[in-house]
């Protein structure tokens, strides 16, 4: 499809929306921002909370797609996670429906499955098929917006790619971040593809970088359209020789959500 010129970037505040803010506009976006807490050096950006419908349903009013970044994005009390994630989420593909939008990228992630078994050697690559194994009221929440997403394109032909996030930073901080970083440019070139892909329904897809340590299968993206640039191997000598490899000895090396499913970091920071 041609590129949408219009795009709501939700949650644009936050680390990735941040990022994106940033890298979307050279791909032609021109992008209104919306997030709950006022963005600086940003005196046109929406400041609202998911929950407040009618500004939502404004907010969405005349954008030709949307890059969905918003709610929490650690562990929290369950009424959190159901007030900012599972509620806010419905509410923003409400708002779409009622507006007409018909492309929706939705940030996933990898703690819908994290407490799949990371693979080894010549293990074969996580396939994005796997089931829903969440870590964490967080990522059971991600396994919501993903479901959500494939009702909405079956009762109401809404598209969405919901894109299983690794960790997307500057540079990996850890180990178990080489497998699953997603640079900031190939964050770009991911949510760029999943925005002009053609026929997507509702496709999910898992989102990193080209790593050498890779975990999963990449395919699905690929098939959009991504051309993945970078790979986390340049940072990997320098943290293992500072942690060590991955040990199946530790609870939290032996499955794809790491800490989260021994430890999680609770939100707020």
């Amino acid at each position: 499809m041609p590129a949408p010129r219009t795009v709501l970037l939700t949650g644009a505040a936050g680390g990735v929306g941040t990022l994106m803010r940033g890298l979307l506009p050279a791909y032609g976006y021109d992008l209104r921002l919306l997030d709950v807490t006022p963005i600086d050096g940003e005196p046109d950006a929406i400041t609202a909370d998911l929950a407040d419908q009618d500004a939502l349903r404004e907010a969405v009013r005349g954008v030709d797609a949307i890059v969905h970044l918003a709610g929490i994005s650690l562990e929290a009390p369950f009424e959190k996670i159901l007030r900012a994630n599972i509620e806010g989420t419905y509410h923003l593909y409400e708002a779409a429906r009622e507006e007409g939008v018909r492309r929706i990228v939705f940030a996933s992630s990898n703690h819908a499955v994290g407490f799949t078994p990371r693979p080894h050697g010549s293990d074969p690559l996580i396939p994005v098929d796997t089931p829903h194994r969440p870590d964490t009221l967080y990522g059971l929440s991600k396994c919501f917006g993903e479901d959500l997403a494939q009702l909405y394109w079956d009762l109401h032909g809404i598209e969405t790619v919901s894109v299983r996030i690794g960790s997307c930073f500057m540079e990996p901080t850890s180990v178990r971040m080489l497998s699953v970083w997603l640079s900031p440019g190939d964050g770009a070139r991911l949510f760029h593809a999943a925005l002009t892909a053609e026929d997507v329904h509702h496709t999910v897809v898992y989102g990193s970088s080209a790593n050498t340590r890779l975990w999963w299968d990449l395919s699905s993206a690929r098939a959009l359209g991504y051309d993945p640039q970078d790979d986390s191997e340049q940072y990997a000598p320098k943290l293992v020789a500072e942690h060590g490899e991955l040990d199946d000895a530790n609870p939290e090396h032996r499955v794809l959500g790491g800490h989260f499913t021994t430890n999680p970091p609770q939100w707020p920071h």
